[in-house]
């Protein structure tokens, strides 16, 4: 009789579209056997770059913006021009219709077809808006103003549902935190430092805000479980007028740019927990602007002394195919 020794190991599966490389992937780090080439693979540790993107039509700084994917962002108000709006295909900017309330260094939350802009200054102004306008895809409609107006304030959440938080109203760094729920807003808890400058990104009832000027600028960080506000790790790197781009959990959120002091291209990346320095944008901005999630974020507007740009960026994050060479 035949004696059949037992192979013991791990199946290695064929790796074909199902087991995509871009990012997010649950195949990080698994063996695939390529049979084109005949040769085993791994889907290797994700990484980001950043990529010049298409250049805005009109200059702006102090624009802010809001959008699922980088291919469909938009931006939003800023100086010179403001009331200016303009969406990203991923490719080229194109206009649409503008703001009813000029502004810069205001609060901007949503999606392309459903977003909400509050607060901000009028260019040269003393004028601290309280102003909110609501977008529908196509137009701007002035809906319910906000408690306390105030400029350089962070936003966060979908059109429904979000918070205006922080910021600068003329004698004081603001701690208010308001929230908005598809009609009104409503004071709700406190940041534990108030601060302008700042930056947001999550939803209503998990955001996250970072940086920041008060009056010294600060690497803070603090997470808010719609109820309060909690301090958390810092940033590596103090700064304020940031650029900042997230998911609702807050485990993949990226902060780029900004005044710290002089004008930076770092980037750094939240995990839920801490701050990891990644790669850096190719152009220093201050003032930046930021869209997408923390895997495609982009960043718009804005030169390295805080004039009006119309270059932008693309951070794009995938897992490289990695081919093993047992050689």
């Amino acid at each position: 009789m035949a004696t059949f020794k037992v192979t013991k190991g791990t199946p290695v599966a064929f790796r074909d579209s199902a087991y995509p490389a871009t990012y997010p992937s649950p195949h990080e780090g698994e063996l695939f056997y390529n049979s084109s080439s005949g040769a085993f693979s791994f889907l290797g540790v994700g990484a980001g770059t950043w990529a010049s993107g298409g250049a805005l039509n009109t200059a702006a700084t102090g624009t802010k913006g809001f959008g699922a994917t980088i291919g469909t962002s938009q931006v939003n108000g800023g100086a010179p021009n403001l009331t200016k709006t303009e969406a990203y295909n991923g490719t080229a900017w194109t206009e649409l219709n503008n703001l009813n309330s000029g502004r810069y260094a205001h609060a901007a939350f949503g999606i392309a077809t459903a977003g909400i802009v509050t607060g901000g200054q009028t260019d040269g102004g003393t004028t601290y808006h309280v102003n909110t306008e609501s977008w529908n895809g196509t137009s701007w409609t002035e809906v319910n103003n906000l408690n306390e107006g105030r400029f350089k304030l962070a936003g966060m959440g979908l059109q429904g549902a979000g918070l205006a938080t922080g910021g600068y109203e003329g004698t004081a760094y603001v701690a208010s935190n308001e929230s908005w729920n598809g009609t009104s807003w409503t004071e709700v808890g406190d940041l534990n430092d108030g601060r302008t400058a700042l930056q947001g990104s999550g939803i209503a009832t998990a955001a996250l805000v970072a940086g920041g000027e008060s009056p010294g600028i600060v690497a803070k960080t603090e997470t808010w479980n719609g109820t309060a506000w909690t301090e958390v790790n810092d940033l590596n790197d103090s700064r304020y007028t940031a650029g900042m781009s997230g998911n609702a959990l807050n485990t993949d959120t990226l902060l780029f740019g900004g005044f710290a002091p002089g004008a930076t291209a770092n980037t750094e990346a939240f995990d839920g927990t801490s701050w990891t320095e990644v790669a850096n944008m190719a152009n220093a901005r201050y003032t930046a602007t930021g869209s997408g999630v923390g895997n495609g974020a982009l960043a718009s507007g804005s030169d390295n002394n805080g004039n009006p740009a119309q270059a932008s960026e693309e951070w794009n994050f995938a897992h490289p195919v990695k081919t093993i060479d047992v050689s």
